[in-house]
């Protein structure tokens, strides 16, 4: 769905920015010397497979690779449903969560989170051939809306539901199959994160537009088991690097053309 070439040309740069390699952690992560990455893979353009069908890439794979390199470790990346994602963080199935993972109240009261490393806003998007017109959520009523189950994109949903507004949710266990069946027209909408969104509309002859953008108020972050506080503290640090000297911002214009980074650190 996404231009692979573009992306993983770009993933040299990446590492050119990163910097050298730092002397290994200890004692840090599950497997010695490997940081272990649960990711939903089907998530783009956060994370997805690549033309082979077997190579990771995306926003947050590149991410995982600059971080692990900052920091002296190999990366492994354990493709995990969304659905149970977190309660594998938290049995230790791996050492982090680095999928478009948004930071909640909810989330922080169970887990460890990193500092933002980008922001996002929740949108509608229709095809550019709908007769309907969408100027903000309330004019989803009567409508088939389809957004992915358990995201923020859910719980956006259920606070109109809880304001009276009726229409007909068509929850999925991908956002992929979101934009399929709006695309099939069995849905009328779909309501995503904006970093989604804008990848699947700026693509040559997208059919797909967004009809309304909400303000930025959501932030990913890398997520650890509640308690894992070395851990913790070692990739905020080194998130920290990846910002101060430019990598950040060339992975942001390496997959969205723009920066979309530099925001989460305002």
């Amino acid at each position: 769905m996404k231009k692979v070439v573009g992306v993983l040309g770009c993933a040299f740069l990446v590492f050119a920015l990163a910097g050298g390699c730092a002397k290994k952690q200890q004692g840090l992560t599950i497997t010695p010397g490997v940081l272990t990455v649960g990711m939903e893979i089907g998530y783009p353009p956060f994370e997805y497979y690549g033309a082979d069908g077997k190579t990771p890439t995306g926003f947050d794979v590149l991410l995982a690779e600059a971080l692990t390199k900052k920091m002296g470790l190999q990366v492994k990346f354990i493709d995990t449903a969304w659905d149970g994602i977190f309660a594998g963080v938290t049995r230790g199935d791996y050492d982090c969560i680095i999928s478009a993972a948004t930071i909640t109240e909810e989330r922080l009261a169970a887990h460890n989170f990193s500092r933002p490393y980008i922001g996002n806003a929740q949108c509608v998007v229709t095809l550019k051939s709908s007769p309907r017109t969408v100027g903000s959520p309330m004019d989803l009523g009567g409508l088939q809306v389809a957004y992915q189950d358990e995201t923020t994109s859910d719980i956006f949903m259920s606070r109109f539901t809880a304001d009276g507004l009726r229409f007909t949710p068509r929850e999925y266990a991908s956002v992929m199959n979101c934009f399929d069946d709006l695309a099939l027209g069995r849905v009328d909408v779909v309501v995503s994160d904006s970093l989604v969104a804008i990848d699947y509309t700026s693509q040559e002859d997208s059919a797909y537009q967004i009809v309304w953008l909400g303000e930025p108020d959501d932030f990913f972050g890398v997520c650890f088991k509640k308690g894992n506080d070395a851990l913790t503290q070692a990739v905020d640090k080194a998130l920290d690097e990846l910002f101060a000297d430019g990598t950040m911002l060339a992975i942001s214009q390496a997959v969205f053309k723009t920066d979309m980074v530099s925001i989460a650190r305002k």
